[in-house]
């Protein structure tokens, strides 16, 4: 049975470079058999945030915020596509992450960065990893980079030259990995209640 996969991708810029990221890992994620969807912040288009979901009174919280509730809440896992921006992370994802506190818990996340350079994300990679850990997920210790991003994948996600070939053959392990703390998290989920 195919494992709930939302990877989510937070670029508000007119030229989204890191929208090709997500597509690699949603087909990628797809080739493998597992149900993945692509979340973009841009596109739900939530306000900055004022009211945690979870602040607003039940069946009052807006219907974007409801259904990406629902969304979360259901998945087994998450992938986190994260652009750098001066050593920091992306403010769209970041503010649609804050939305939610409960919703993530006890389920694993992955991070997969890039940037316009050739360090292609990495820093802002380290930030979301203590990030989610704080949310309640558990980040997996593999994870995937794309730098510089216009040289690694075409416009329609694929990968092309020496960069290309590179995240090709970390997507296995990374995958893998996300997919093991996924079944683990499921077991112990059945076996026992999480303890909040």
């Amino acid at each position: 049975m195919p494992h709930r996969i939302l990877v989510f991708y937070g670029s508000y810029r007119s030229d989204r470079l890191g929208i090709r990221l997500a597509q690699f890992v949603v087909e990628g994620l797809r080739a493998r058999g597992e149900d993945a969807e692509l979340i973009d912040a841009k596109a739900i288009g939530l306000p900055m945030l004022d009211r945690m979901y979870k602040e607003y009174p039940k069946g009052t919280a807006p219907a974007a915020l409801e259904r990406l509730a629902d969304q979360i809440k259901g998945a087994d896992g998450f992938v986190f596509i994260t652009g750098e921006y001066n050593w920091g992370v992306q403010p769209g994802l970041k503010n649609l992450t804050d939305h939610f506190l409960e919703e993530w818990f006890w389920r694993p996340a992955a991070i997969a960065s890039y940037s316009a350079g050739r360090f292609a994300g990495a820093r802002a990679a380290t930030a979301w990893h203590g990030t989610l850990s704080e949310m309640g997920m558990v980040v997996v210790s593999s994870t995937i980079a794309a730098g510089p991003i216009g040289q690694t994948l075409t416009a329609d996600g694929k990968p092309t030259g020496d960069g290309g070939k590179a995240l090709e053959h970390a997507f296995p392990r990374f995958a893998d990995d996300l997919m093991w703390w996924i079944e683990a998290a499921k077991a112990q989920r059945a076996r026992k209640a999480p303890p909040y």
